[in-house]
């Protein structure tokens, strides 16, 4: 399986929407406890979103926007799936994805800015392969937040425990 394959692969994108519907469920069943939410996930209570996007883009790396910014549309993810098979054409490129080949140069010249394809001209074919600079830096990226909140995750589900365990006892010392 080529390195790009799990950033790319349904699988992997499923994971992330399993976490966010995780994420969401979790948060709603906190009902009047919601105000443990920040606390659990790292924020401080009412902290300003500008301050947090602020952080984020202090952070940020060209190389890593410039493939996030490639992986962000389905045809292009496309073209590395099938570029993780084998090389290809412009043109077979632009068959397969139902394209001009106006269209696929332009989704390919996007790929190659970020490194993720290289592509060589012999005579009137430019045939397109996957690029020397694979998807390690956004996979190490996914990963380093992957583990983060993955951890946010557990502490939240231990509060979430904490919290039905003290309603239950709250509740049994109502009745009594």
């Amino acid at each position: 399986m080529p390195d790009f394959a799990m950033a790319t692969h349904p699988a992997a994108m499923a994971t992330s929407e399993a976490m966010l519907k995780t994420a969401i469920e979790r948060f709603e069943s906190l009902g009047s406890n919601r105000h443990h939410f920040d606390i659990v996930v790292g924020l401080p209570p009412r902290q300003n979103a500008s301050c947090i996007l602020n952080h984020m883009v202090q952070h940020s790396s060209a190389s890593l926007d410039a493939s996030f910014a490639a992986l962000s549309d389905a045809t292009r993810r496309g073209v590395l799936e099938q570029l993780g098979c084998a090389d290809a054409s412009i043109t077979d490129l632009a068959e397969k994805f139902h394209m001009t080949l106006t269209g696929m140069k332009k989704h390919v010249g996007v790929l190659e800015e970020a490194g993720l394809v290289t592509t060589e001209k012999v005579g009137r074919v430019r045939t397109c392969t996957l690029g020397g600079r694979r998807l390690e830096e956004a996979e190490a990226w996914i990963e380093r937040y992957h583990h983060l909140w993955s951890a946010r995750f557990e502490a939240l589900d231990t509060l979430i425990e904490a919290l039905k365990r003290k309603e239950k006892v709250d509740g049994r010392k109502k009745r009594n």
